[in-house]
């Protein structure tokens, strides 16, 4: 205490003046509005700046969980779209069907492991059978597909990539129609390949590559890549298509799992077609 009396005693003219000169500037912003929307600003600029320090701060340690939330409320939209009967594969040419049934679900998920190294890759998703996510169910992000679950448990479910060497997928050039084989020659985790092309398709270096929806898997035109090169085989019959991809499969976070509500019906009469 003595201690502080003596800082008092000694100092007692500095401390006077910084009194009286705060009373002075709070007297000046109190009578003059220049003054005060001055001062209000400055307070303003100061406080909203750390405000913003902190905030981006806090969203650079959340942002997995923003992701994730922006994931679900996407899927959610998807989902929208289709009770409304709007093809969602096409943003630039919404088509509304007031009588369409809902075909497609969006199902959330996210990867937490992911090959793309081997000859046969697959991706492991930390969602399972408890959210419906079952065997030949699509899997998408908003750049284009990843792959088909091939197994799933209660909890997880494992991904055949199109980056295997077995991964076999119906696709198409989007401009022309024209169908072929999505395969993967196990040279590059950017470029997959389309097979069985007529000699007579249009083939232009850039054009977009998208699902053909001749299957139960993928809804016809979700995005794949754009053609790289291109060749004929040896019979120069049909052409081998190098398809650079949209997605960058050595970096997959969350993802879309597609299930087709009208799988099981369309297999069952297939079934039936067959024997």
């Amino acid at each position: 205490m003595q201690q502080i009396l003596n800082f008092l005693i000694r100092y007692r003219n500095t401390l006077l003046f910084i009194v009286l000169f705060s009373i002075a500037i709070g007297l000046t912003i109190q009578s003059h509005s220049y003054h005060k929307s001055k001062f209000i600003s400055s307070t303003n600029f100061l406080t909203g700046g750390l405000f913003s320090i902190t905030r981006n701060i806090d969203n650079y340690f959340n942002l997995k969980a923003y992701n994730n939330r922006l994931l679900i409320e996407n899927t959610k939209l998807k989902n929208a779209l289709q009770q409304k009967g709007i093809d969602t594969t096409n943003v630039s040419k919404f088509i509304f069907d007031s009588t369409a049934t809902i075909k497609y679900h969006y199902k959330p998920a996210l990867v937490i492991n992911n090959n793309y190294h081997k000859t046969n890759n697959f991706i492991t998703l930390n969602k399972g059978k408890k959210d419906s996510i079952d065997t030949d169910m699509g899997v998408i992000t908003d750049l284009g597909i990843i792959g088909i679950v091939q197994k799933s448990s209660e909890n997880y479910s494992r991904v055949l990539s199109i980056l295997n060497k077995n991964s076999r997928i119906n696709a198409k050039l989007k401009k022309t129609d024209h169908f072929g084989s999505l395969v993967w020659n196990t040279k590059s985790p950017n470029i997959v390949q389309l097979i069985d092309i007529p000699r007579l398709a249009p083939l232009i270096i850039g054009d977009t590559i998208v699902t053909g929806g001749r299957s139960t898997i993928f809804p016809e035109g979700i995005l794949i890549g754009t053609i790289k090169d291109f060749q004929l085989d040896s019979n120069e019959s049909y052409y081998t298509v190098n398809i650079q991809l949209f997605n960058d499969m050595t970096n997959i976070g969350f993802v879309n799992v597609i299930e087709n509500k009208k799988a099981t019906e369309i297999k069952a009469l297939e079934k039936q077609t067959n024997e």
